[in-house]
């Protein structure tokens, strides 16, 4: 467990990625040396990793599939060779309905059926059904915010490259990657940051911040479908809610300190009005949860 003060560089760093050491320092009172140095502590240790995650839009992955998966034999055997597509962001194994879950994200619904297609060709899997995730409302790591108005370069690009490998890189090494001066590199990375390109935030491990407990429901809804997603996800704990369709009307994922709070926080999302949870399942164990997408050198490339 962390401290007080690291606990709230976590939470900064999560809010803001790219946020200054003496702005960390004004946060939690402490002189510029010592935040830098318990950030880089936190870094090195692997407490948190500082990512750009690019919006959706950009790097053409609008196309997402929430797969729950039976299996024959070794359930973590399947869940490390299916962590190893490129199209899979999420991997865990669970206690529940199924043996592990999976998110996917790809260009179109076409690639989508074609890699899902791919994920039952896995040795040792029986079964995958697929909720087609259509709308995100809340993702504590990822930008689910409007795209803005923004033409990208190859310098852009670069970039964004440079930013989902380290989203803390500074600005002087930046500028040597894409050739510009630190004003001119500083100016490009706020540009991407205030349209939405990207997000740069804190994967933080949850352990480290309290939240040994991990688990996911899948809801049906009577009534509007996005009013009750929108309560859901503003209940304390959930930190994931999508809209779609297949098995759910909502899919989701709470995190807690202990079972007993996990229990609770699903008591809180029956509770909502129209909302009835259809299957919970417990995350064992997350074998894989990445951000990064394959991007083009240049516009257009890809």
């Amino acid at each position: 467990m962390l401290d007080a003060v690291d606990t709230v560089l976590v939470r900064e760093l999560q809010r803001d990625g790219r946020a200054t050491f003496q702005a960390l320092a004004d946060r939690v009172g402490l002189s510029r040396t010592a935040v830098r140095a318990r950030v880089q502590h936190l870094l090195e240790t692997e407490v948190v990793r500082v990512v750009g995650i690019v919006h959706s839009a950009v790097v053409g992955t609008e196309a997402v599939g929430h797969v729950s998966i039976t299996v024959n034999g070794s359930a973590r055997e399947a869940a490390e060779s299916i962590a190893e597509r490129p199209c899979v962001s999420f991997t865990a194994l669970t206690a529940g309905p199924y043996d592990l879950v999976a998110q996917v994200r790809t260009r179109d619904d076409a690639a989508l059926a074609a890699e899902v297609d791919q994920l039952r060709a896995v040795p040792g899997v029986r079964s995958a059904e697929v909720f087609r995730s259509v709308t995100t409302v809340r993702d504590a790591h990822s930008v689910v915010r409007e795209l803005g108005d923004i033409a990208l370069d190859d310098i852009d690009w670069r970039l964004l490259q440079e930013l989902q490998r380290d989203g803390r890189a500074p600005y002087t090494r930046l500028a040597q990657v894409i050739g510009l001066s630190q004003a001119a590199t500083r100016a490009r990375v706020v540009r991407l940051m205030r349209s939405g390109v990207i997000q740069v935030t804190g994967l933080a491990d949850p352990l480290a911040l309290g939240a040994a407990e991990l688990g996911g429901f899948g809801l049906v809804v009577a009534g509007g479908v996005r009013r009750v997603a929108e309560t859901v996800a503003a209940q304390p704990g959930v930190r994931y809610v999508a809209t779609g369709f297949g098995r759910y009307d909502i899919v989701g994922l709470a995190e807690a300190a202990s079972r007993e709070d996990l229990v609770g926080i699903l008591d809180s999302v029956r509770s909502v009005p129209g909302a009835t949870v259809r299957e919970s399942w417990h995350h064992l164990h997350v074998v894989k949860e990445s951000y990064a997408a394959e991007l083009p050198e240049k516009p257009g490339e890809g």
